[in-house]
């Protein structure tokens, strides 16, 4: 049986992909956000308005048309239908950094309330700025960082209360 990713559009209409449909896509990037693709002999502008990595969920426009995207990955797919709720009352402790690199900026300061989605602190790699983000509502405890540090992969960066 191969494995699909399972796509849900504004929350009613649903597709599966195989990682080889998803590879075969004529996409191009053309910006930070911003893709374009190539199906059928018709171009699309795809763009990226919003994303929660830790959710899944993401906003994008398609020709300026928006919509909202909810992926599951196969694993996400046999966990659902072994009768499990995928992320059901997960909480997230802290950040960690994803990969190593170089502390730009931090925009959040201890004790200071934040929202899913708000921007924690800018991490450089591999010349590339990677904005990190709230994956959930919360309070700053600590910052374990500071601007112009260098971390490595898996540093605590921010842990929640």
């Amino acid at each position: 049986m191969e494995k699909k990713h399972k796509l849900k559009v504004n929350g009613q209409y649903e597709f599966e992909l195989t990682k080889e449909q998803l590879t075969d896509l004529d996409l191009v990037k053309t910006g930070s956000a911003s893709y374009h693709l190539l199906r059928n002999d018709k171009s699309y502008h795809v763009a990226i308005d919003s994303k929660n990595f830790y959710s899944k969920k993401y906003l994008i426009r398609i020709n300026n048309s928006k919509y909202e995207v909810d992926i599951s990955n196969p694993l996400d797919v046999l966990i659902e239908n072994m009768g499990f709720v995928v992320g059901e009352g997960a909480l997230i402790g802290s950040i960690k950094a994803p990969m190593p690199g170089l502390i730009l900026e931090i925009s959040v300061s201890v004790g200071q309330e934040v929202k899913e989605g708000d921007s924690l602190l800018i991490l450089e790699a591999m010349k590339m700025e990677n904005v990190i983000t709230s994956p959930r509502d919360g309070f700053i405890k600590e910052i374990s960082v500071t601007k112009g540090s260098t971390v490595e992969k898996n540093h605590s960066l921010i842990t929640f209360e």
